[in-house]
């Protein structure tokens, strides 16, 4: 771990998760608010939808563009400047005077927000070899707490003061939070120095040369996608069918709080080899947990259900799968985080888009239907080729080859030495 001692190391997990889950929650306080929106707007329910798409659609943007520089430049740097453009544009959607304005600022957000992804590989270069897994899964649980709590607060805060009082909050946080980020995160300067366009020409080759990468991504893709289908068209039923009001509904997001308790459950699986078959497990669950919630169509007891056991699901398939990708190129984390990434946001970006039109054609039904085929493609994704990393076998060939014994690369690779030695601490 270098010079991060362990209790240094303790804060900044806490300190990484509460960042990921307050800064990824800007992604979803519309979600339970698309009613409130509409109205506020005069847009249809499906027009209202593209709010959620948008900010995808920002975010995938991030991912893209912004997440790779995360193996380019001092990190910390990236991070705090990046939370300011965050706090700016939050500030635009609460002030916003017309939906075009609103939807433009949800661009940005979503942007900007991709800061949460910049700092998962941070934890997993902190980690002490073999335990990657494990510190991975706990800044996770913070990043889901946030994706989940996001729906509650803007619910409640909504009823009491007006749906834009969420967005002036979480402004005056993401300030906040640049602050503090500035002050505790350790400085990390990545070894990449050929500049920005060879550093993006490179996420292009790691989508050529790591099968691995581009099949977990696409399962994640699916179950992501599920996830975004319920959770976007789930507001509307609760009102239309249950008569919730905001703030039953933002109760009713508290549900999906159990999944964040499996983010270290599933790191653990993970670094204790159990990751490939728990994997599959995790898409049958999911999958079982969207016909659960079609039967609730009219019981709310199945929709809460449903949505435990997909967050479950969705969860612990995120955290075993990063897990493997992390250990594929240590040097380029940030890049193999833009990769998989993005392709689980552009899947969830086309979910939310087709769950407003589902809904409006075919109701509640139409929407679990969707959302409960899409994990089995993921699971027939899974079982098309090898999701796993066989490091003592490729490594010791590579060794061999190098004229190095038997199990020295691997043996490198696993102590990630060099990811953790650039971690200095001031």
């Amino acid at each position: 771990m270098g010079d991060v001692t362990t209790g240094r190391l303790r804060t900044l997990t806490v300190l990484l998760a509460t960042a990921c889950g307050l800064t990824v929650a800007n992604l979803y306080y519309a979600q339970p608010l698309l009613d409130l929106i509409s109205r506020s707007f005069h847009v249809g329910q499906g027009t209202a939808t593209t709010v959620v798409t948008m900010t995808q659609v920002g975010y995938v943007l991030g991912l893209l563009f912004v997440l790779p520089v995360g193996d380019l430049l001092e990190n910390r740097v990236l991070v705090t400047r990046t939370l300011v453009l965050t706090a700016i544009s939050l500030l635009a959607a609460a002030a916003a005077p017309g939906f075009g304005v609103f939807l433009a600022a949800c661009v940005l957000i979503g942007l900007s927000s991709v800061v949460a992804q910049i700092l998962v590989p941070l934890a997993a270069h902190l980690a002490p070899a073999g335990q990657e897994g494990r510190f991975v899964g706990r800044v996770m649980s913070g990043l889901l707490l946030g994706i989940l709590l996001a729906r509650s607060v803007a619910s409640v805060l909504a009823e009491a003061a007006g749906w834009r009082a969420i967005f002036y909050l979480s402004a005056g946080l993401m300030a906040a939070l640049a602050v503090v980020l500035w002050r505790m995160l350790p400085s990390r300067q990545p070894d990449h120095s050929a500049g920005y366009g060879s550093l993006l020409a490179s996420v292009g080759a790691l989508v050529r040369d790591e099968p691995v990468l581009r099949r977990l991504a696409l399962s994640q893709a699916c179950m992501f996608g599920a996830f975004s289908a319920f959770w976007t068209a789930i507001a509307y039923e609760l009102i239309d069918e249950h008569h919730f009001g905001q703030d039953a509904i933002g109760l009713f997001a508290l549900v999906g709080a159990a999944g964040a308790a499996a983010a270290p459950l599933g790191g653990r699986l993970a670094d204790h080899g159990h990751g490939r078959f728990g994997r599959a497990g995790t898409l049958v669950l999911a999958a079982a947990a969207m016909a659960t919630a079609g039967f609730g169509h009219r019981s709310v007891v199945l929709l809460a259900v449903g949505g435990v056991l997909l967050d479950l699901g969705v969860q612990c398939h995120q955290v075993m799968s990063q897990q493997v990708i992390y250990a594929l190129r240590p040097e380029a984390r940030a890049r193999i985080n833009t990769v998989y990434m993005s392709t689980v946001f552009i899947g969830g970006a086309v979910s939310s888009a087709l769950a407003g039109v589902l809904h409006d054609a075919y109701g509640w039904p139409g929407v679990t239907a969707f959302a409960g085929a899409l994990p089995l493609v993921g699971l027939l994704i899974w079982v098309s080729g090898p999701t796993t990393v066989p490091l003592r076998a490729d490594d010791d060939r590579e060794g061999e080859q190098q004229g190095e014994g038997p199990g020295h690369v691997g043996e490198q690779r696993r102590e990630d030495a060099a990811g953790r030695a650039a971690l200095q601490p001031e």
